[in-house]
């Protein structure tokens, strides 16, 4: 956790979305209390936590908890389909978002966002979708028609690239793969979306900074053109 934040702080990003192994779903009040006053200290907002795969009504439950101790305003979750209606109420009762997360290839429950966008397109406002690029492009579609038919329930996006719009696809720095990262980043101009742009970075775990640093250098240098 200590070394993600470093690293965030060096590529000059002061948002972030914690992954259970930076932030445990089962950890102590006080833990989650000294990780979120350390991100606090480093000035780096922990705006949300995920993704969190939600099976049953206890893990439903104990997501809307974890997120509601560390001060999160929005959780990137998998909930099971017939869990929709009660997670619904968990987002009115907490105040806190849910964006659903597509997974592309092999994912039965959510591998597009339009598969999610049909079943929430109705619930509260706060029931949204996180569109991840990379996935979305592993089952050939195009990021940018997806942002643009469910734009009304994007509240996050995870951006990346791949290296082919198939199930081998996997991620590469930005700015080399197969996604067209300028044509997407004018649409997220054009719809005026104000939310966060969410790096998820998954290759060379050892020595991410590096690819990190070049991903983000590309998407700032395309967003100063627009």
């Amino acid at each position: 956790m200590e070394d993600t934040l470093k690293m965030t702080k060096r590529v000059g990003v002061s948002k972030i979305c914690f992954k259970e192994y930076h932030l445990p779903l089962n950890a102590t009040d006080e833990l989650i209390a000294s990780t979120v006053a350390k991100c606090k200290s480093e000035g780096i907002d922990l705006y949300s936590g995920g993704v969190i795969y939600m099976k049953t009504k206890e893990q439903v439950d104990g997501a809307f908890e974890y997120a509601k101790k560390a001060g999160m305003r929005m959780i990137i979750g998998v909930p099971n389909h017939e869990l929709l209606s009660y997670t619904e109420k968990k987002v009115q009762d907490y105040n806190i978002k849910l964006a659903i997360h597509n997974h592309g290839p092999g994912d039965k429950l959510y591998p597009s966002a339009e598969s999610a966008y049909v079943l929430i397109k109705n619930m509260d406002p706060g029931m949204g979708l996180c569109i991840d690029i990379g996935h979305t492009k592993r089952i050939n579609r195009n990021p940018e028609q997806d942002l643009n038919d469910f734009f009304d329930r994007v509240i996050d996006i995870h951006i990346k690239d791949v290296t082919s719009n198939d199930a081998k696809g996997t991620c590469i720095e930005m700015g080399r793969g197969v996604i067209d990262i300028p044509s997407f980043l004018r649409t997220v101009v054009k719809k005026k979306y104000s939310g966060v742009l969410s790096l998820e970075y998954e290759i060379h775990a050892d020595d991410p900074l590096p690819g990190m640093a070049e991903s983000i250098g590309y998407t700032r240098g395309i967003l100063s053109t627009l």
